[in-house]
């Protein structure tokens, strides 16, 4: 069901922009981490771009996470 696809995936961007609080980071000093522009991460956190496994491998070590906490509630 899309819908249900939809809520679930609005769960995990909810993780992903908490991680990112939580760190104490900003939107900027990720994307300089990650090596793209800030928007990069802006949209990842939004929704307006997708985020594939590579890109969340990428969010999970700047944010000293397991893959697996992004995924978490999100069934």
């Amino acid at each position: 069901d899309t819908n249900e696809y939809a809520v679930r995936y609005k769960r995990f961007l909810t993780r992903l922009y908490e991680a990112r609080v939580i760190s104490g980071l900003t939107q900027q000093q990720v994307a300089e981490l990650l090596g793209k522009p800030q928007s990069f991460v802006s949209r990842s956190e939004t929704g307006d771009r997708r985020i594939d496994i590579i890109e969340l491998a990428a969010f999970a070590s700047i944010y000293q996470l397991p893959i697996q906490h992004f995924l978490d509630k999100c069934e």
